[in-house]
Protein backbone atom coordinates (compact mmCIF):
# COMPACT_ATOMS: atom_id res chain seq x y z
CA UNK A 1 0.00 0.00 0.00
CA UNK A 2 1.44 3.58 -0.85
CA UNK A 3 2.04 5.41 2.08
CA UNK A 4 3.35 8.61 0.17
CA UNK A 5 2.05 11.95 2.13
CA UNK A 6 2.01 14.58 -0.77
CA UNK A 7 2.81 17.84 0.83
CA UNK A 8 2.66 20.09 -2.22
CA UNK A 9 2.59 20.04 -5.79
CA UNK A 10 4.85 20.85 -8.61
CA UNK A 11 3.10 23.92 -10.46
CA UNK A 12 4.20 25.25 -14.14
CA UNK A 13 5.53 28.54 -13.40
CA UNK A 14 3.90 32.00 -15.15
CA UNK A 15 5.31 32.52 -18.94
CA UNK A 16 8.88 34.01 -19.20
CA UNK A 17 12.11 34.67 -21.15
CA UNK A 18 15.35 33.17 -19.35
CA UNK A 19 18.69 35.18 -20.56
CA UNK A 20 21.62 33.36 -19.62
CA UNK A 21 24.02 35.63 -20.12
CA UNK A 22 27.36 34.08 -21.39
CA UNK A 23 25.53 31.48 -23.03
CA UNK A 24 28.59 29.81 -24.91
CA UNK A 25 30.54 29.12 -21.74
CA UNK A 26 31.00 25.92 -19.86
CA UNK A 27 28.30 25.98 -17.53
CA UNK A 28 25.17 26.90 -19.98
CA UNK A 29 26.47 23.90 -22.21
CA UNK A 30 26.96 21.08 -19.35
CA UNK A 31 23.89 22.48 -17.08
CA UNK A 32 21.43 25.34 -17.81
CA UNK A 33 20.43 24.55 -21.21
CA UNK A 34 20.13 20.32 -20.32
CA UNK A 35 18.35 21.29 -17.39
CA UNK A 36 16.04 23.59 -19.28
CA UNK A 37 15.10 21.20 -21.61
CA UNK A 38 14.38 18.53 -18.83
CA UNK A 39 11.79 20.85 -17.40
CA UNK A 40 10.29 21.39 -21.00
CA UNK A 41 10.28 17.48 -22.17
CA UNK A 42 7.30 15.54 -23.37
CA UNK A 43 5.88 13.87 -20.01
CA UNK A 44 8.31 15.49 -17.59
CA UNK A 45 7.30 19.29 -18.54
CA UNK A 46 6.83 21.96 -15.68
CA UNK A 47 8.27 24.71 -17.70
CA UNK A 48 5.82 27.56 -18.86
CA UNK A 49 3.66 26.31 -21.85
CA UNK A 50 5.13 29.74 -23.16
CA UNK A 51 8.95 30.39 -22.83
CA UNK A 52 11.80 31.06 -24.37
CA UNK A 53 15.06 31.03 -23.96
CA UNK A 54 17.82 33.84 -24.92
CA UNK A 55 21.59 33.17 -24.87
CA UNK A 56 23.69 36.46 -24.84
CA UNK A 57 27.27 36.43 -25.22
CA UNK A 58 30.08 38.12 -26.59
CA UNK A 59 30.69 35.94 -29.97
CA UNK A 60 28.79 36.47 -32.92
CA UNK A 61 26.54 33.42 -33.90
CA UNK A 62 23.62 32.41 -35.49
CA UNK A 63 20.11 31.54 -33.94
CA UNK A 64 20.43 28.37 -35.85
CA UNK A 65 24.32 27.66 -34.88
CA UNK A 66 23.44 28.08 -31.93
CA UNK A 67 20.09 26.06 -31.53
CA UNK A 68 22.61 23.34 -33.06
CA UNK A 69 24.90 23.51 -30.56
CA UNK A 70 22.71 23.59 -27.53
CA UNK A 71 21.24 20.20 -29.16
CA UNK A 72 24.66 18.81 -29.05
CA UNK A 73 25.49 19.54 -25.94
CA UNK A 74 21.80 18.59 -24.28
CA UNK A 75 21.95 15.09 -26.34
CA UNK A 76 25.01 15.14 -24.10
CA UNK A 77 24.32 16.07 -20.68
CA UNK A 78 20.76 15.91 -20.15
CA UNK A 79 19.11 13.40 -17.63
CA UNK A 80 16.72 13.00 -20.19
CA UNK A 81 17.55 10.73 -23.36
CA UNK A 82 17.06 13.15 -26.29
CA UNK A 83 13.23 13.03 -28.07
CA UNK A 84 13.42 14.61 -31.28
CA UNK A 85 9.70 15.68 -31.11
CA UNK A 86 10.13 17.52 -27.66
CA UNK A 87 13.65 19.06 -29.44
CA UNK A 88 12.41 19.94 -32.20
CA UNK A 89 9.78 22.33 -30.14
CA UNK A 90 12.33 23.06 -27.36
CA UNK A 91 14.75 24.93 -30.22
CA UNK A 92 12.23 26.84 -31.61
CA UNK A 93 12.17 28.98 -27.98
CA UNK A 94 15.97 29.13 -28.16
CA UNK A 95 17.54 32.87 -29.70
CA UNK A 96 20.73 34.17 -29.40
CA UNK A 97 22.11 37.84 -29.20
CA UNK A 98 25.56 38.83 -29.12
CA UNK A 99 27.55 42.01 -28.37
CA UNK A 100 27.83 41.30 -24.23
CA UNK A 101 31.16 43.10 -24.11
CA UNK A 102 29.95 45.71 -26.81
CA UNK A 103 28.67 49.07 -25.74
CA UNK A 104 25.62 48.87 -27.19
CA UNK A 105 24.87 45.39 -26.48
CA UNK A 106 22.30 45.30 -23.50
CA UNK A 107 20.15 47.55 -25.95
CA UNK A 108 20.25 44.84 -29.02
CA UNK A 109 19.27 42.81 -26.20
CA UNK A 110 16.38 45.13 -24.69
CA UNK A 111 15.28 45.16 -28.28
CA UNK A 112 15.39 41.94 -28.92
CA UNK A 113 13.40 40.82 -25.90
CA UNK A 114 10.99 43.30 -27.00
CA UNK A 115 10.54 41.35 -30.33
CA UNK A 116 10.30 38.55 -28.94
CA UNK A 117 8.03 38.70 -26.42
CA UNK A 118 5.78 40.58 -29.07
CA UNK A 119 5.94 38.14 -31.57
CA UNK A 120 5.43 34.88 -29.17
CA UNK A 121 2.47 36.61 -27.36
CA UNK A 122 4.80 36.64 -24.09
CA UNK A 123 4.62 39.09 -20.44
CA UNK A 124 8.14 41.11 -19.93
CA UNK A 125 8.94 38.45 -17.14
CA UNK A 126 12.17 38.11 -17.42
CA UNK A 127 15.46 36.07 -15.72
CA UNK A 128 19.11 37.34 -15.91
CA UNK A 129 20.94 34.41 -15.14
CA UNK A 130 24.97 36.09 -14.99
CA UNK A 131 27.09 32.24 -15.96
CA UNK A 132 29.74 35.01 -16.08
CA UNK A 133 32.86 35.48 -14.87
CA UNK A 134 33.29 37.33 -11.24
CA UNK A 135 34.75 40.33 -12.34
CA UNK A 136 32.31 40.75 -15.13
CA UNK A 137 28.97 40.86 -12.77
CA UNK A 138 29.02 44.02 -11.19
CA UNK A 139 29.62 45.75 -14.71
CA UNK A 140 26.33 43.49 -16.02
CA UNK A 141 24.51 44.79 -13.16
CA UNK A 142 25.25 48.23 -14.46
CA UNK A 143 24.81 48.17 -17.75
CA UNK A 144 20.96 46.11 -16.68
CA UNK A 145 20.13 48.99 -15.12
CA UNK A 146 21.53 51.71 -17.84
CA UNK A 147 19.71 50.02 -20.11
CA UNK A 148 16.49 49.49 -18.63
CA UNK A 149 16.28 46.01 -18.42
CA UNK A 150 15.09 45.73 -14.71
CA UNK A 151 11.14 46.37 -13.44
CA UNK A 152 10.67 47.35 -10.08
CA UNK A 153 9.96 45.20 -7.57
CA UNK A 154 6.47 44.69 -7.29
CA UNK A 155 5.52 45.57 -10.84
CA UNK A 156 2.99 43.85 -12.88
CA UNK A 157 6.12 42.00 -14.35
CA UNK A 158 8.53 40.37 -12.63
CA UNK A 159 12.46 40.98 -12.72
CA UNK A 160 14.61 38.12 -11.51
CA UNK A 161 18.82 37.94 -11.45
CA UNK A 162 20.46 35.19 -10.77
CA UNK A 163 23.91 34.88 -9.15
CA UNK A 164 26.50 32.13 -9.33
CA UNK A 165 29.03 31.78 -6.45
CA UNK A 166 31.14 32.88 -5.56
CA UNK A 167 29.70 35.79 -4.53
CA UNK A 168 32.81 37.85 -3.91
CA UNK A 169 36.47 37.51 -3.65
CA UNK A 170 36.58 38.01 0.53
CA UNK A 171 34.62 40.03 3.04
CA UNK A 172 34.96 43.98 1.60
CA UNK A 173 34.03 42.78 -2.26
CA UNK A 174 30.91 40.52 -1.14
CA UNK A 175 29.60 43.53 0.70
CA UNK A 176 30.02 45.87 -2.20
CA UNK A 177 28.49 43.44 -4.22
CA UNK A 178 25.83 43.34 -2.31
CA UNK A 179 25.33 46.99 -2.10
CA UNK A 180 25.80 47.23 -6.16
CA UNK A 181 23.05 44.53 -6.48
CA UNK A 182 20.61 46.19 -3.92
CA UNK A 183 21.35 49.33 -5.69
CA UNK A 184 19.75 48.50 -8.92
CA UNK A 185 17.21 45.31 -7.74
CA UNK A 186 15.23 44.55 -4.57
CA UNK A 187 16.42 41.76 -2.00
CA UNK A 188 12.74 39.85 -3.50
CA UNK A 189 14.68 39.93 -7.04
CA UNK A 190 17.94 38.53 -6.15
CA UNK A 191 18.95 34.44 -6.54
CA UNK A 192 22.01 34.12 -5.22
CA UNK A 193 22.29 30.29 -6.47
CA UNK A 194 24.59 26.70 -4.57
CA UNK A 195 23.87 23.95 -7.08
CA UNK A 196 24.71 22.10 -3.45
CA UNK A 197 21.44 23.37 -2.36
CA UNK A 198 19.60 21.67 -5.51
CA UNK A 199 20.60 18.04 -4.68
CA UNK A 200 17.93 15.66 -3.64
CA UNK A 201 19.54 14.63 -0.82
CA UNK A 202 20.34 18.29 0.58
CA UNK A 203 16.76 19.06 0.58
CA UNK A 204 15.69 16.01 2.68
CA UNK A 205 17.86 16.77 5.09
CA UNK A 206 14.78 19.13 6.03
CA UNK A 207 12.37 16.29 5.94
CA UNK A 208 14.81 13.72 7.84
CA UNK A 209 15.44 16.35 10.68
CA UNK A 210 11.80 18.03 11.08
CA UNK A 211 9.36 14.96 9.65
CA UNK A 212 11.03 11.98 12.17
CA UNK A 213 10.49 12.55 15.28
CA UNK A 214 12.99 9.97 16.60
CA UNK A 215 15.47 12.07 15.07
CA UNK A 216 14.87 15.42 16.18
CA UNK A 217 14.79 14.49 19.96
CA UNK A 218 18.04 13.41 19.50
CA UNK A 219 19.81 16.15 17.44
CA UNK A 220 21.63 18.12 20.43
CA UNK A 221 24.65 18.37 22.85
CA UNK A 222 22.73 15.63 24.96
CA UNK A 223 23.06 13.04 22.43
CA UNK A 224 25.66 13.71 19.72
CA UNK A 225 28.99 13.27 20.31
CA UNK A 226 30.32 15.16 17.18
CA UNK A 227 29.68 16.04 13.43
CA UNK A 228 31.62 15.82 10.51
CA UNK A 229 31.54 17.10 7.14
CA UNK A 230 33.28 16.03 4.42
CA UNK A 231 33.11 17.46 0.34
CA UNK A 232 36.01 14.76 -1.09
CA UNK A 233 37.04 15.95 -4.70
CA UNK A 234 39.52 13.03 -6.67
CA UNK A 235 39.64 15.18 -9.61
CA UNK A 236 43.02 17.98 -9.74
CA UNK A 237 42.63 21.77 -10.29
CA UNK A 238 42.06 20.92 -14.33
CA UNK A 239 41.93 23.80 -16.62
CA UNK A 240 40.79 26.20 -13.63
CA UNK A 241 43.80 27.22 -12.86
CA UNK A 242 42.91 30.99 -13.43
CA UNK A 243 40.38 30.85 -11.18
CA UNK A 244 41.60 28.63 -8.68
CA UNK A 245 44.50 29.91 -7.56
CA UNK A 246 43.73 33.28 -6.24
CA UNK A 247 40.79 31.53 -4.47
CA UNK A 248 41.54 27.89 -2.66
CA UNK A 249 39.79 25.95 -0.67
CA UNK A 250 38.22 27.72 1.54
CA UNK A 251 37.53 30.49 -0.63
CA UNK A 252 35.89 27.75 -3.36
CA UNK A 253 33.90 25.02 -0.90
CA UNK A 254 33.94 26.19 2.91
CA UNK A 255 32.63 29.27 2.48
CA UNK A 256 29.58 28.58 0.41
CA UNK A 257 28.79 24.46 0.08
CA UNK A 258 30.18 23.49 3.14
CA UNK A 259 28.89 26.27 5.59
CA UNK A 260 25.61 25.90 3.98
CA UNK A 261 25.65 21.90 4.57
CA UNK A 262 26.18 23.02 8.54
CA UNK A 263 23.96 25.53 8.73
CA UNK A 264 21.34 22.80 7.59
CA UNK A 265 22.30 20.67 9.66
CA UNK A 266 22.20 22.26 13.01
CA UNK A 267 19.65 25.11 12.32
CA UNK A 268 16.58 24.52 14.99
CA UNK A 269 12.96 24.10 13.90
CA UNK A 270 12.03 26.86 11.32
CA UNK A 271 8.46 28.75 12.17
CA UNK A 272 7.01 27.51 8.94
CA UNK A 273 8.27 25.99 5.52
CA UNK A 274 8.36 29.44 4.06
CA UNK A 275 11.80 30.77 2.64
CA UNK A 276 12.01 33.46 5.09
CA UNK A 277 11.21 31.12 7.70
CA UNK A 278 13.93 28.49 6.81
CA UNK A 279 16.83 31.30 5.75
CA UNK A 280 16.44 32.57 9.22
CA UNK A 281 16.69 29.58 10.76
CA UNK A 282 19.68 29.02 8.89
CA UNK A 283 21.41 31.95 9.76
CA UNK A 284 20.52 31.43 13.51
CA UNK A 285 23.53 28.97 13.32
CA UNK A 286 25.96 31.24 11.38
CA UNK A 287 25.39 33.74 13.78
CA UNK A 288 26.12 31.39 16.84
CA UNK A 289 29.22 29.91 15.38
CA UNK A 290 32.40 30.61 17.31
CA UNK A 291 34.51 33.05 15.74
CA UNK A 292 38.19 31.59 15.15
CA UNK A 293 40.36 34.16 16.54
CA UNK A 294 43.81 34.01 15.50
CA UNK A 295 45.03 32.80 18.68
CA UNK A 296 42.92 30.10 18.63
CA UNK A 297 42.78 29.08 14.99
CA UNK A 298 46.53 26.94 14.95
CA UNK A 299 44.74 24.24 16.73
CA UNK A 300 41.54 24.46 14.71
CA UNK A 301 42.51 24.89 11.17
CA UNK A 302 44.81 22.81 8.76
CA UNK A 303 45.37 23.55 5.16
CA UNK A 304 47.23 21.44 2.92
CA UNK A 305 48.38 20.97 -1.14
CA UNK A 306 48.65 17.81 -3.55
CA UNK A 307 51.66 16.70 -4.55
CA UNK A 308 52.19 14.22 -6.97
CA UNK A 309 50.66 10.81 -6.34
CA UNK A 310 48.27 7.88 -7.50
CA UNK A 311 44.30 8.26 -8.21
CA UNK A 312 42.40 4.93 -9.12
CA UNK A 313 45.74 3.75 -10.22
CA UNK A 314 47.32 6.90 -12.47
CA UNK A 315 50.09 8.68 -11.63
CA UNK A 316 49.01 12.53 -11.49
CA UNK A 317 50.77 15.84 -11.57
CA UNK A 318 50.66 17.77 -8.27
CA UNK A 319 49.52 21.02 -7.54
CA UNK A 320 52.34 22.98 -8.49
CA UNK A 321 52.93 20.63 -11.61
CA UNK A 322 49.51 21.75 -13.11
CA UNK A 323 49.00 23.98 -16.36
CA UNK A 324 48.85 27.61 -14.90
CA UNK A 325 49.75 27.34 -11.71
CA UNK A 326 52.54 29.85 -10.62
CA UNK A 327 55.42 27.34 -9.29
CA UNK A 328 55.58 30.16 -6.27
CA UNK A 329 51.85 29.40 -5.40
CA UNK A 330 50.92 29.29 -1.44
CA UNK A 331 47.22 28.06 -2.41
CA UNK A 332 45.83 25.32 -0.42
CA UNK A 333 43.73 22.82 -2.04
CA UNK A 334 42.74 21.00 1.22
CA UNK A 335 41.32 22.44 4.17
CA UNK A 336 40.06 20.78 7.65
CA UNK A 337 38.44 22.97 10.51
CA UNK A 338 36.98 22.53 14.40
CA UNK A 339 34.47 24.75 14.78
CA UNK A 340 31.81 25.30 17.52
CA UNK A 341 27.89 26.24 17.46
CA UNK A 342 27.31 28.13 20.50
CA UNK A 343 23.97 28.21 20.90
CA UNK A 344 21.34 25.85 23.82
CA UNK A 345 21.42 22.91 21.43
CA UNK A 346 24.63 22.58 19.83
CA UNK A 347 27.12 23.95 23.03
CA UNK A 348 30.36 22.01 23.17
CA UNK A 349 29.50 20.08 20.27
CA UNK A 350 32.72 19.62 17.71
CA UNK A 351 32.03 20.05 13.94
CA UNK A 352 34.56 18.70 12.09
CA UNK A 353 34.71 19.96 8.36
CA UNK A 354 37.10 19.16 5.42
CA UNK A 355 37.04 19.63 2.08
CA UNK A 356 40.07 19.00 -1.01
CA UNK A 357 41.32 18.28 -4.20
CA UNK A 358 42.81 15.04 -5.26
CA UNK A 359 41.87 13.04 -2.41
CA UNK A 360 41.36 9.15 -2.62
CA UNK A 361 37.28 9.33 -3.39
CA UNK A 362 34.51 11.77 -4.97
CA UNK A 363 32.46 11.78 -1.86
CA UNK A 364 30.49 14.48 0.05
CA UNK A 365 28.72 12.88 3.25
CA UNK A 366 27.63 14.29 6.72
CA UNK A 367 28.65 12.28 9.48
CA UNK A 368 26.50 12.29 12.99
CA UNK A 369 28.41 10.46 15.80
CA UNK A 370 26.20 9.38 18.85
CA UNK A 371 27.46 9.83 22.55
CA UNK A 372 28.31 6.15 23.50
CA UNK A 373 26.34 4.45 25.99
CA UNK A 374 27.00 3.94 29.96
CA UNK A 375 29.34 1.64 30.72
CA UNK A 376 26.65 -0.76 32.07
CA UNK A 377 26.09 -3.78 30.58
CA UNK A 378 27.54 -4.62 27.21
CA UNK A 379 30.71 -2.48 26.98
CA UNK A 380 31.43 -2.85 30.67
CA UNK A 381 34.60 -4.36 29.44
CA UNK A 382 35.21 -2.83 26.62
CA UNK A 383 34.84 -0.22 23.82
CA UNK A 384 31.78 -1.00 21.50
CA UNK A 385 31.72 0.94 18.03
CA UNK A 386 29.12 4.02 18.40
CA UNK A 387 26.27 4.42 16.38
CA UNK A 388 26.26 6.67 13.57
CA UNK A 389 23.84 8.35 11.25
CA UNK A 390 25.81 8.70 7.61
CA UNK A 391 24.02 11.18 5.35
CA UNK A 392 25.45 10.75 1.57
CA UNK A 393 25.28 13.70 -0.83
CA UNK A 394 27.22 12.38 -3.80
CA UNK A 395 27.90 10.32 -5.42
CA UNK A 396 25.64 7.10 -4.17
CA UNK A 397 22.83 9.64 -2.20
CA UNK A 398 20.58 7.97 0.19
CA UNK A 399 22.01 7.73 4.14
CA UNK A 400 22.48 5.05 6.79
CA UNK A 401 22.28 4.53 10.74
CA UNK A 402 24.59 2.20 12.10
CA UNK A 403 23.48 0.22 15.08
CA UNK A 404 24.84 -2.70 17.28
CA UNK A 405 23.28 -5.94 16.81
CA UNK A 406 23.90 -9.22 18.11
CA UNK A 407 25.88 -11.94 15.61
CA UNK A 408 23.63 -15.41 15.02
CA UNK A 409 25.64 -18.45 16.95
CA UNK A 410 25.75 -19.44 21.24
CA UNK A 411 28.20 -16.97 22.03
CA UNK A 412 27.09 -13.15 22.58
CA UNK A 413 28.94 -11.09 19.51
CA UNK A 414 28.24 -7.72 18.95
CA UNK A 415 29.21 -6.19 15.61
CA UNK A 416 27.67 -3.03 14.12
CA UNK A 417 24.92 -3.52 10.84
CA UNK A 418 23.37 -0.55 8.65
CA UNK A 419 20.38 0.33 8.36
CA UNK A 420 20.85 1.52 4.90
CA UNK A 421 18.68 3.63 2.39
CA UNK A 422 20.20 4.25 -1.14
CA UNK A 423 17.70 6.52 -3.24
CA UNK A 424 18.48 4.97 -6.20
CA UNK A 425 16.90 1.17 -5.27
CA UNK A 426 13.90 2.77 -2.97
CA UNK A 427 12.96 4.85 -5.86
CA UNK A 428 12.37 4.45 -9.11
CA UNK A 429 13.23 7.05 -11.96
CA UNK A 430 15.76 9.51 -12.19
CA UNK A 431 16.09 12.28 -9.94
CA UNK A 432 15.96 15.51 -10.89
CA UNK A 433 19.64 17.28 -11.79
CA UNK A 434 19.86 20.30 -9.23
CA UNK A 435 19.62 22.67 -11.43
CA UNK A 436 16.23 21.76 -12.64
CA UNK A 437 15.59 22.30 -9.11
CA UNK A 438 16.76 25.42 -8.45
CA UNK A 439 15.85 26.86 -12.38
CA UNK A 440 11.81 25.94 -11.69
CA UNK A 441 11.98 27.73 -8.70
CA UNK A 442 13.40 30.84 -10.25
CA UNK A 443 10.81 30.53 -12.34
CA UNK A 444 8.07 30.54 -9.20
CA UNK A 445 10.19 33.51 -7.28
CA UNK A 446 10.79 30.59 -4.43
CA UNK A 447 13.88 31.85 -2.50
CA UNK A 448 13.73 28.20 0.29
CA UNK A 449 17.17 26.65 -1.48
CA UNK A 450 18.69 30.30 -2.38
CA UNK A 451 21.20 32.36 -0.13
CA UNK A 452 20.47 35.34 1.45
CA UNK A 453 22.62 38.59 1.55
CA UNK A 454 23.21 38.48 5.28
CA UNK A 455 24.33 34.73 5.18
CA UNK A 456 26.62 35.43 2.63
CA UNK A 457 27.74 38.57 4.55
CA UNK A 458 28.33 36.20 7.50
CA UNK A 459 30.00 33.52 5.67
CA UNK A 460 32.78 35.78 5.13
CA UNK A 461 32.84 37.45 7.90
CA UNK A 462 34.12 33.57 9.53
CA UNK A 463 36.16 32.83 6.74
CA UNK A 464 38.02 36.08 6.42
CA UNK A 465 39.29 35.70 10.15
CA UNK A 466 41.09 32.78 8.92
CA UNK A 467 42.39 34.59 5.43
CA UNK A 468 43.60 37.28 7.29
CA UNK A 469 45.48 35.30 9.46
CA UNK A 470 47.39 33.27 6.90
CA UNK A 471 47.97 36.40 5.17
CA UNK A 472 49.53 38.38 8.41
CA UNK A 473 51.99 35.04 9.23
CA UNK A 474 53.41 33.57 6.25
CA UNK A 475 54.78 30.95 8.63
CA UNK A 476 51.98 28.69 9.17
CA UNK A 477 52.73 25.55 7.71
CA UNK A 478 50.95 24.43 4.56
CA UNK A 479 50.88 20.70 4.63
CA UNK A 480 51.64 18.50 1.85
CA UNK A 481 49.96 15.48 0.48
CA UNK A 482 50.33 12.87 -2.11
CA UNK A 483 47.19 12.51 -4.45
CA UNK A 484 45.28 9.55 -4.05
CA UNK A 485 44.56 10.38 -0.28
CA UNK A 486 42.23 11.78 2.50
CA UNK A 487 44.63 14.18 3.06
CA UNK A 488 47.96 15.50 5.31
CA UNK A 489 48.62 14.04 8.36
CA UNK A 490 47.85 16.95 10.35
CA UNK A 491 44.07 16.83 9.54
CA UNK A 492 43.95 13.24 11.18
CA UNK A 493 45.72 14.97 13.85
CA UNK A 494 43.18 17.43 14.51
CA UNK A 495 40.69 14.83 15.16
CA UNK A 496 42.99 12.33 17.16
CA UNK A 497 43.60 14.58 19.69
CA UNK A 498 40.10 14.33 21.02
CA UNK A 499 40.27 10.85 20.55
CA UNK A 500 38.30 10.71 17.21
CA UNK A 501 39.24 9.62 13.35
CA UNK A 502 37.71 10.45 10.39
CA UNK A 503 34.73 9.21 9.03
CA UNK A 504 36.38 7.50 5.19
CA UNK A 505 34.93 5.26 2.37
Amino acid sequence: MDQSIHIAATQAAAPCTIVIFGASGDLAKRKLLPAIYNLSACGERVAPENFAVVGFARRPMTVEKFRSDARDWAARYSRLELDQKCWNDFATRLDYVSGLDQADGFHRLRQRLEQLEAERHLPPNRIYYLSVPPEAVAECIERLGSAGLIAKPGAANFTRIVLEKPIGHDLVSALELSRLAHQYFDESQIFRIDHYLGKETVQNLLVLRFANAIFERMWGARNVDHVQITVAESEGVGSRAMYYDPAGALRDMVQNHILQLLALIAMDPPVSLEADAIRDAKLNVLRALRPLSHRGAGDLVVRGRYGPGLVEGTAVKGYLQEPGIPPTSRTETFVALKVFIDNWRWAGVPFYLRTGKRLAARESLIYIQFKDAPRILFNRTGELPSNALTIRIQPDEGFSFEVLAKQPGLDITLRPVHMNLRYQSEFSGASPDAYERLLLDIMNGDHTLFVSARFVEKSWEFVQSVLDWWSDDPAIPLHDYAAGTFGPAAADQLLERDGRRWRNP
